[in-house]
């Protein structure tokens, strides 16, 4: 993999662990000739792992949209900024561009990235890997919820498995590097035809 882009908060929460995990994923960008690619923030997690990898000499890009590009937000030291019109339009531009995606520990933007890739993964739109750093058991509750919508039916357990854990940042990058997407379904042809 060479670019990825990571999904994480414009806050650092209150417990070090988080920003220490951010410090330890841009490392290894860095130590692994990764590109990173993100929202182009200079605050919070986004902030942390940006510099991080930056200070290194590592590859950043950070696409954001011109609604969020604020002069106390945005990132100008980065490799390369990407200023889009809309945040879905930052969305497609960041599937395009990268090869897998990560989430970190952040809140309603963090979770609605994530889950974007989980249902293009789904939909057999894309099919690359997309990963949780769970440091600290952050994304336990979500997951139980993942766990919920399997029992009640509306979430079939092979797509559940389509999301990758990992509870530090080595144990992640190896599910990442050996994901292998799950064959399209008999339905899910059908539905992509019958849209056609």
């Amino acid at each position: 993999m060479k670019k990825i882009v990571v999904f994480c908060g414009s806050s650092l929460g209150f417990n070090p662990i988080y920003k220490n995990a951010a410090i330890e994923l841009g490392n290894y960008f860095v130590n692994n000739d990764i590109t990173l690619v993100y929202g182009g923030g200079k605050i919070g997690m986004m902030g942390v792992l940006s510099e991080t990898i930056l200070k290194k000499g590592g590859n950043v890009i950070g696409i954001i949209p011109s609604l969020l590009k604020k002069e106390e937000v945005v990132n100008k030291n980065v490799t390369e900024l990407i200023i889009t019109k809309t945040m879905s339009e930052r969305k497609v531009m960041m599937s395009k561009l990268v090869d897998g995606y990560i989430s970190l520990p952040g809140g309603f933007g963090t979770l609605d990235e994530l889950f974007e890739g989980l249902t293009l993964g789904q939909l057999h739109i894309e099919q690359k890997p997309n990963g949780i750093l769970n440091i600290n058991g952050f994304f336990n509750h979500t997951l139980k919820q993942l766990d919920h919508m399997v029992t009640e039916g509306y979430l079939k357990k092979e797509n559940k498995e389509m999301l990758l854990i990992g509870n530090n940042v080595s144990e992640l990058m190896l599910k990442m590097d050996s994901y292998t997407a799950p064959k399209k379904s008999a339905v899910i042809n059908k539905v992509i035809k019958h849209d056609h």
